[in-house]
């Protein structure tokens, strides 16, 4: 919300208004998180019992709007629930398998039985959980073997969800690596898209919106109605909308995008969301099926600001769809919980209300992560500090050990 995505990179200084810490390749997410859901150590680990629910859990706002984060599923997927449940959330995503590696262990039953049984204890509807996918996929790459490749880590993905009772899987389209038209990668994508479909039962496969650069696909909302299009069977696709690669996008565009970028911004404007009305010319609200709550790193004319998220978060059209914060918390779950708090204070707030609470928050959170972020930056100096010294006692102890070496070879001769 009022940060970017998830990083370990931490700003020499953090405006008043909002911390931004985005980056825009799309491999730069969740760092924090990486290889946090291989099922593979996860079998190795020791294994979680369920505690009785008497943790202290944040109350969880019963409301309109699906709110949450993308959480850990670090030793075991049904982790995710209770990760979810601790920053009170009513949405969440995760990875169902390590998102850096082509092949994990399959889920144990354990872990299925275990994440099933957690969202029927915290009630979380599988509707609010949006999984999201691997960043190695690139369904779009017109080398069949390598295009084979990732669909196999595609599909894997799908069945996991379906283990699971989930209903929805994000991810995002990917790329012609400039050896074919987009046209040709978008008609690879929908082919994908329509295999999976015939070796699934129900899950619907969402499509990400990107932010323009280079070979990637996504960027304008033709490009993803013209994947749809190409689909068979259209109850099974949806699109999630990424705030920041929208906001992105206008670099790359300055049709639809900068449309969507524009009036995310305006905080006057009584068609609140307009980029959501030319979403649903161009592609169509139905298959809007979830938002990723990101403010950017660089400025573009501004930030999208804590306001555009409030528009969001009032909005009816985005109401009963999970949105999704990814956004940094420095390993400090207070963060999310009080980010997932703001959001939903913002959903209920009068017209009349809206600039003071609006001040009020950005303060707060721009607080929080102002602390953390410097203890995590003297953390690393620390440990920078701590592996330099290291570094030079251990060369020393080599030169020691080579002088003596000499010598005692020079006593032999």
């Amino acid at each position: 919300m009022v940060q970017t995505r998830r990083s370990t990179a931490v700003a020499a200084s953090i405006p008043l208004t909002l911390p931004h810490f985005h980056p825009e390749s799309s491999k730069r997410r969740r760092t924090a998180l990486a290889d946090e859901s291989d099922n593979g150590a996860c079998e190795t680990r020791t294994k979680t019992k369920d505690k009785p629910l008497t943790e202290d859990f944040p109350v969880r706002v019963s409301g309109s709007w699906k709110i949450g984060a993308h959480v850990s599923a670090a030793g075991g997927v049904e982790n995710a629930v209770r990760n979810a449940a601790m920053v009170g959330a009513n949405a969440f995503a995760l990875f169902v398998k390590s998102q850096r590696k082509w092949d994990s262990a399959p889920l144990s039953a354990e872990s299925v039985d275990a994440f099933k049984r957690r969202m029927q204890e915290f009630g979380y509807s599988p509707k609010h959980v949006l999984p999201h996918g691997s960043y190695l996929v690139n369904l779009g790459n017109p080398d069949g073997e390598k295009r084979q490749k990732s669909f196999n880590c595609f599909l894997d993905d799908l069945q996991r969800c379906e283990q699971l009772g989930l209903e929805l899987y994000n991810f995002h389209p990917g790329s012609t690596v400039g050896q074919a038209t987009k046209e040709e990668s978008i008609a690879l994508i929908a082919e994908c898209i329509n295999n999976a479909h015939k070796l699934t039962k129900y899950i619907t496969i969402v499509i990400e919106n990107m932010a323009g650069s280079g070979n990637v696909i996504g960027s304008q909302f033709s490009e993803l109605k013209e994947i749809i299009n190409h689909v068979e069977n259209k109850t099974r696709v949806g699109v999630c909308l990424d705030t920041c690669h929208a906001f992105a996008a206008v670099r790359a565009s300055f049709s639809v995008s900068q449309t969507f970028h524009r009036d995310f911004r305006d905080t006057t404007s009584r068609q609140k969301l307009d980029g959501i009305s030319a979403f649903d010319t161009e592609v169509g609200l139905s298959y809007l099926k979830g938002l990723h709550l990101n403010d950017s790193k660089a400025a573009l004319g501004g930030h999208l600001g804590i306001s555009t998220f409030r528009h969001i978060v009032s909005d009816p059209r985005t109401q009963d769809i999970p949105l999704i914060l990814e956004t940094p918390t420095f390993e400090a779950t207070e963060i999310w919980t009080k980010e997932i708090s703001a959001l939903n204070r913002l959903s209920l707030v009068d017209d009349s209300e809206v600039l003071e609470t609006e001040l009020s928050l950005v303060n707060e959170i721009t607080s929080l992560v102002r602390s953390h972020a410097a203890k995590k930056t003297e953390k690393a100096s620390r440990t920078e500090k701590a592996s330099k010294t290291e570094g030079v006692s251990k060369t020393r102890t080599r030169k020691r050990n080579t002088t003596e070496d000499q010598d005692y070879d020079s006593d032999c001769a």
